[in-house]
């Protein structure tokens, strides 16, 4: 699918995002550059933010809409270490774009929470993963999450980009962005709702970018 198709799509179905259109085509564009300099996307949120970190995260890993084939050199490596099980590791296994959830580490994020401050669990993660020209995704439907704020903060301090995904006003996680995607609902459930095909937008357009329109 073409990217235009993508956006002329979500446009038909959400008319509400006709005037963020070009924040989004902006975001998936900071991130197809990100993966092709060889980086990676962390992404943060709380509660049912938290969820779709995870959410957007498993559709960067494996395929979403597109197949993902290894390469002729990975699968030639699997091989090499085991004839037998490296041929259906070659057959099944997809190619993964690096994504991180934060909110996957339970251990680390009470330990944070118990040790020093819950606002930093975030924060702390991206200091141990995050290397300049990495990509922070922060979700906070109202914008002021303090722990997606000071994660925001430790990421430009580092020299990663921060794209924000908020609802209407972008909150105090508005002034830390380099992008900020405000979907035009400012309670909860409905921010929420729109977050979703937001960022399945911008999965489609990346997942296009490196593996639509090949030969599978």
């Amino acid at each position: 699918m073409e990217n235009k198709t993508i956006i002329e799509e979500l446009i038909r179905r959400y008319p509400q995002f006709e005037d963020i259109t070009y924040k989004i085509i902006e975001a998936a564009e900071r991130l197809i550059r990100c993966y092709q300099n060889g980086n990676k996307v962390l992404i943060c949120g709380n509660g049912g933010s938290s969820s779709d970190s995870d959410h957007i995260a498993g559709e960067l890993l494996k395929g979403f809409e597109e197949k993902r084939p290894l390469n002729d050199q990975m699968k030639n490596q699997l091989l090499s270490v085991s004839a037998k099980r490296g041929q259906f590791l070659a057959e099944k296994l997809q190619t993964g774009l690096p994504a991180i959830s934060l909110s996957a580490h339970s251990a680390l994020v009470t330990a944070v929470a118990n040790d020093t401050d819950a606002h930093l669990i975030f924060a702390q993660q991206v200091i141990g993963f995050g290397s300049p020209g990495d990509v922070l995704i922060g979700i906070s439907t109202s914008g002021n999450a303090q722990s997606v704020v000071d994660a925001a903060i430790t990421a430009r301090a580092i020299g990663m980009s921060v794209i924000g995904l908020t609802g209407a006003t972008g909150g105090k996680l508005k002034a830390c962005c380099d992008i900020l995607i405000n979907v035009p609902e400012k309670r909860t459930s409905f921010v929420q709702e729109l977050h979703l095909p937001v960022y399945h937008a911008l999965c489609m357009i990346i997942e296009n970018h490196f593996f639509g329109n090949k030969e599978q």
